[in-house]
């Protein structure tokens, strides 16, 4: 699983943005202390809960809100995010993350290829002004490629598994 690919652990909370019916959901909560699944779509969030329950998944907290309106302080200092969002509110997504108060530690987002490659410092492709943000603060590269074949639906662009890594300066 791409999980993985991240430096998610046992003791770690975990926030995970858009989850869906929980295919994440139950990974994450295998591998870390707590995971907070944010959900907006009211029937979506219920299906995440019964899928939980029916997993016996207790350390799971479902949040039924806009992710941007959620209130990342609420989140304990040093949580992680790990999470496939929506790909037309990943800018939103990565400004509200950044510029918050009690930033992640760590983030894992599953990107569309063409905009994770404007968030990293490379000589070789075009860094967005969100990018040149980001890098102020975290350390960010293209942690694993993903296949059409790793969805379902499988997406109509390439996608990629990418990585921010708070600055050990900033820690």
């Amino acid at each position: 699983m791409l999980i993985g690919h991240s430096n998610i652990r046992k003791r770690d909370t975990v926030l995970e943005i858009g989850a869906g019916s929980g295919v994440i959901t139950s990974a994450l909560s295998r591998r870390c202390a707590k995971v907070v699944a944010v959900e907006p779509d009211a029937k979506t969030a219920e299906l995440l809960r019964k899928n939980l329950a029916r997993q016996g998944l207790t350390n799971v907290e479902v949040v039924e809100q806009d992710f941007l309106e959620f209130d990342l302080n609420r989140l304990p200092a040093g949580y992680k995010v790990f999470s496939n969002p929506p790909f037309h509110l990943s800018s939103k997504i990565v400004h509200k993350l950044i510029e918050s108060e009690n930033p992640p530690k760590s983030f894992y987002l599953i990107l569309q290829k063409q905009f994770a490659l404007k968030l990293i410092a490379t000589e070789r492709h075009y860094t967005s002004q969100l990018g040149y943000e980001l890098l102020e603060k975290y350390a960010t590269k293209i942690r694993h490629p993903l296949k059409p074949t790793d969805f379902t639906p499988p997406p109509a662009v390439p996608c990629v598994l990418f990585e921010a890594k708070l600055l050990e300066t900033l820690v």
